[in-house]
């Protein structure tokens, strides 16, 4: 009996160890993306990487400092523009030799110029399926290949192969829901560095003749129509939700345009409605372009040019668009300004993630 009783004692351990094991073993991949972006974030790193997308292939160095709290970043083009990218904080200055142009500009302190990486919560656990497919070598390191894939046609989906011990990502995939790759970058060199200094951050470049043009801050307050009414959406995709409504001053726009971010907490999309156009009683023009790894739709609503980009398929940049309209401002649900949602190494709209790309 007591043989029998202890048997039985041993398979209940036996149970419960393996359902723990379990759980841990679900968890294991979300921490790994935990980890990535911790070491994005923290570490002092330089690198090199190549960068594949639409069939072309560009080199480009990034170079990343946190001191006394504050960030600042150099992303450089070794081949074809020469173009460069220099963060510190919240202002970004973005070298453009082949335009003989210098554009100054605001951007959300968090958001990094190699774009963002998936950061995992419950709720955006619900439309994503998240695994580690295994763990192979890849440049003569030890990786964890964890995979981020969508549960519906809405969103993109990923493949990061991660650092086991530098928790950095030395390949990162953006795929379609059929697993095509969308766009890659693959590290060919990188070094974690104790310390970098000011000099790492300057330019490489003369500037003399450029033509310096200035991008002014986002307001950071709802803005309202005429009749007091603001822009919203009336219905998502399953998970999206608005996380910013502001006004930014735009090239080429004769007022402030209204900006509204919608994210899963993964995928973003921008939305600007411009001001009035005229239509002169014509069908209301619709354009559609891609950009990159991103989707740009255009149309006309209530006399407003509504254009709606983003890092996900087609089909939900045009839901989107196509869902804003006008309400007044009492029946909008209040918005808290916060960093727009980043998108897997978004570098072409990584420092431009919410404004027009500037190649």
């Amino acid at each position: 009996m007591r043989s029998r009783i202890r048997n039985s004692e041993r398979i209940g351990w036996l149970t419960l160890a393996l359902a723990i094991a379990s759980v841990a073993s679900a968890d294991e991949p979300a921490k790994w993306l935990e980890r990535m972006t911790h070491a994005l974030t923290t570490l002092n790193y330089d690198g090199t990487f190549s960068h594949w997308q639409g069939g072309k292939v560009e080199m480009l160095r990034i170079i990343h400092r946190v001191q006394d709290g504050t960030v600042s970043e150099r992303l450089v083009s070794l081949d074809g523009s020469g173009r460069e990218f220099i963060r510190t904080g919240s202002s970004l200055v973005c070298y453009l030799p082949d335009k003989r142009v210098v554009l100054v500009e605001h951007t959300p302190a968090k958001v990094s110029l190699l774009g963002g990486f998936p950061a995992i919560d419950e709720q955006t656990a619900r439309f994503y399926d998240i695994k580690e497919v295994g763990r192979m070598r890849f440049n003569r390191h030890n990786t964890h290949l964890i995979t981020v894939m969508p549960r519906d046609q809405y969103r993109y989906g990923y493949r990061l192969w991660i650092d086991d011990s530098t928790a950095m990502p030395l390949k990162t995939q953006l795929c379609d829901a059929q697993g095509e790759v969308i766009e890659q970058i693959v590290f060919a060199n990188l070094k974690i560095r104790p310390h970098i200094p000011d000099s790492a951050f300057r330019p490489g470049l003369s500037t003399a003749g450029f033509r310096w043009l200035r991008n002014g801050a986002a307001s950071l307050k709802p803005t309202m129509a005429g009749d007091g009414a603001v822009w919203n959406a009336s219905r998502l995709p399953p998970g999206f939700h608005m996380t910013v409504r502001a006004a930014q001053t735009m090239p080429g726009s004769p007022g402030a345009v209204d900006h509204l971010v919608f994210t899963d907490g993964l995928a973003s999309v921008s939305v600007f409605v411009e001001t009035q156009v005229e239509t002169s009683g014509r069908a209301p023009v619709v354009e559609s372009a891609r950009v990159g790894s991103s989707y740009a739709f255009s149309t006309v609503i209530d006399g407003h040019k509504v254009t709606a980009v983003g890092e996900v398929p087609p089909q939900t940049v045009r839901f989107i668009a196509d869902s804003v309209k006008q309400e007044r401002a009492r029946d909008a649900a209040p918005q808290t300004p916060l960093p727009p949602a980043n998108s897997l190494g978004s570098l072409r709209g990584g420092p431009f993630a919410h404004s027009p790309p500037p190649y």
